[in-house]
């Protein structure tokens, strides 16, 4: 079993800066694929961003494309998702979650195998 905690979570204003971070307690970090996912009031758990066990790869929902930067440092066991100018629409509960399988397949899809408790993003107007 792989324990998953994020932190990093707040109260931003529109157009602010967050940084989420993810780490894990378990020796194999750099053989897992990460990736975030968020979920709104009311509304489906989505995919936001997925980075690769070696970090060369990265994948983002077009909604945070070109605001959102994923990276990880395997040396620290620790995944870090920059959130650069936030909106309120992005005002979600965000996950981060883990699997042994490629990257890619986190991108819109929620069977992921490990996910962490949340940590909630509030962006004010």
């Amino acid at each position: 079993q792989v324990q998953l905690v994020e932190s990093g979570g707040g109260l931003v204003q529109a157009g602010g800066s967050l940084t989420l971070s993810c780490t894990t307690a378990g020796r194999t970090f750099s053989t897992y694929s990460m990736g975030w996912y968020r979920q709104a009031p009311g509304k489906e758990r989505e995919f936001v961003a997925a980075i690769s066990e070696s970090g060369d790869s990265t994948y983002y929902a077009d909604s945070v494309k070109g605001r959102f930067t994923l990276s990880r440092d395997n040396a620290k066991k620790l995944v870090h998702l920059q959130m650069n100018s936030l909106k309120p629409d992005d005002t979600a509960v965000y996950y981060c979650a883990a699997d042994y399988r490629p990257a890619q397949i986190f991108v819109n899809n929620l069977l992921i195998q490990f996910w962490g408790p949340g940590t909630q993003v509030t962006v004010s107007s």
